[in-house]
């Protein structure tokens, strides 16, 4: 395997909370490869959504670092980081925050609308991810009209129109049925495979975790082990 393109070295995360300091993060070191798919688990309050915010640059460390291709992340100025984030990260959410007013289409591709890229190229690559997860047939429909997991596979094209390097899945089927549920973990992993995206996703379904790549576990703020599948 291609040396890791994402490393994250001693990492700390603390809160705050009146007079008090509350540690989530207490020391992690990992390292990601490219078109790998993970499988993070772990009890609730372990410090996983903690850690796959600080992956996504939506928070920051206490101390430690976070290096993409050997770029200390963390040093870039705040408009670089959202930039970044914008291009390089997808994210995909337990809910998944489309825009009621919008259609499918519109949805997967305001992200890359954002960037200022082409119209015609981002409406052609949101139509085809979209028949990728299997809703070429519902391009116009607004959410309200889509099923829970018609939803969700709007949320995981959204997180894929920019390219991205790599996607961070907080519990993506953590609202949908069991059938559903590996509908759409299916569609990450064959994405993943097709597109050579790297995926860390959180989950506590142990029957998905096991078909990841490999498998964290995250105890007291702390990842324990790995394990190959």
């Amino acid at each position: 395997m291609d040396s890791p393109f994402l490393q994250v070295n001693d990492v700390y995360k603390s809160f705050v909370l009146g007079t008090q300091t509350v540690d989530v993060l207490n020391g992690i070191n990992f390292t990601l490869h490219r078109g790998e798919m993970l499988a993070m688990i772990g009890a609730s309050g372990a410090g996983k959504s903690t850690f796959l915010h600080i992956l996504g640059t939506l928070d920051h460390p206490t101390s430690g670092t976070v290096l993409y291709e050997g770029q200390d992340i963390f040093r870039l100025s705040e408009t670089e980081l959202a930039t970044f984030r914008n291009r390089r990260i997808g994210f995909v959410f337990q809910f998944h925050h489309l825009l009621p007013e919008f259609t499918a289409l519109e949805n997967t591709y305001l992200p890359a609308l954002i960037q200022k890229r082409p119209k015609h190229e981002i409406i052609e690559e949101a139509t085809t991810l979209l028949s990728e997860v299997g809703l070429g047939h519902r391009l116009h429909h607004k959410p309200g009209e889509l099923s829970g997991g018609e939803q969700q596979r709007v949320a995981v094209a959204r997180a894929l129109i920019q390219n991205p390097d790599l996607v961070l899945a907080d519990e993506p089927t953590g609202n949908l049925d069991a059938h559903t549920g590996q509908a759409i973990f299916e569609i990450l992993r064959t994405l993943n495979q097709k597109r050579g995206t790297a995926i860390v996703i959180v989950t506590h379904n142990e029957r998905l975790s096991d078909q990841a790549d490999r498998i964290i576990h995250i105890v007291d703020g702390k990842i324990t082990d790995g394990t190959e599948t």
